[in-house]
Parts: C-alpha cells; sequence; structure tokens
C-alpha cells in the first residue's frame, strides 16, 4: 500500500462569508515541498471570488490524468526499445451533468503528441497499443468514473 498526502489551506482574509462572497483562493502543499496556488474555477464561481491565474481542481483533475497517462507511456515505449525524445498532451476536460443528475467532469479527451528519436518510432498500430496499455495500467485513470479518450499523433522525429 502507498499513502499520499496534500495539504490544502484557506483563510477567510475577513470577509463576511455567509454572503457567499469570499475569496476560493487557497494552497497545495505537498510532501516535497511545492506549494500551488489554487482557487475554484471561475467557470464556476465568478471572479473576483475566484483566481483564473492559478490552477482550479478540474484543471488539476485533467493534468492528473495526462501525466499518469504519460509516465505509464514513457516507461512502456522504454521497456518495448522505444526512445522517445517528447512528449506533449493537451488534455481537455468536459464537465457536465452525469447519468445521476450531478455535475461532474464526464469526459477527458488526452491528445499527446509524441516525438521519437530519428527511425526509432513505432507503427501507427504499435503506438495505439503503447496508449491503450499505458491508459490500463495508469492509476488514476483506474479511480475514476470518467470517460476517457487517448487522441495520440506521432510527432515528427528529432
Amino acid at each position: 500500500m502507498h499513502r499520499y498526502q496534500a495539504t490544502i489551506q484557506w483563510q477567510r482574509n475577513g470577509d463576511a462569508f455567509t454572503d457567499n462572497k469570499y475569496s476560493r483562493k487557497h494552497q497545495w502543499a505537498f510532501d516535497g515541498g511545492v506549494t500551488i496556488a489554487a482557487s475554484a474555477s471561475p467557470q464556476v464561481v465568478p471572479e473576483p471570488f475566484s483566481d483564473p491565474a492559478v490552477v482550479d481542481p478540474e484543471e488539476a483533475f485533467i493534468a492528473s490524468l495526462s501525466s499518469c497517462h504519460m509516465l505509464w507511456f514513457l516507461s512502456i515505449a522504454a521497456q518495448e526499445g522505444y526512445i522517445v525524445d517528447g512528449y506533449s498532451d493537451h488534455a481537455e476536460g468536459k464537465m457536465q451533468k452525469n447519468k445521476k443528475g450531478k455535475l461532474a467532469v464526464t469526459e477527458v479527451i488526452l491528445q499527446p503528441v509524441v516525438t521519437f528519436k530519428q527511425n526509432q518510432h513505432p507503427n501507427r498500430t504499435a503506438h495505439n497499443n503503447l496508449h491503450h496499455r499505458a491508459h490500463r495500467r495508469c492509476f488514476i485513470a483506474n479511480s475514476v468514473l470518467t470517460d476517457i479518450t487517448v487522441d495520440a499523433t506521432i510527432g515528427g522525429t528529432s
């Protein structure tokens, strides 16, 4: 068993609070020493009570899925002997009502572009298989009900 921790901190800072007009800006602190400014999404809580310049939970969720997929992809590609020079993903999520009528991130589309060492890239079928295997191994993807699609592209070679 592995355990993971994060410390989430928020302060009222004198806002009235019961009128629901308080800042949603807060901090996420992780065990490695990194602290990230966070807020409610401005699409959920309007400015000035949210901060669009910082990370919101929905963005973090999508980034977490993308990051987990990438890390498994890199590991599997290395095991298969492919040399990956670069990996970029413009992941996108959709929030809407789910089948139970609750607002949820119902869909995430990962759009990785993978660059391989010259003449070292897999064919399209093998590339898709690497992504399929990465998706099956991703702990975060295995933990959620969200539909996840991987629309992968082989980039140029370096």
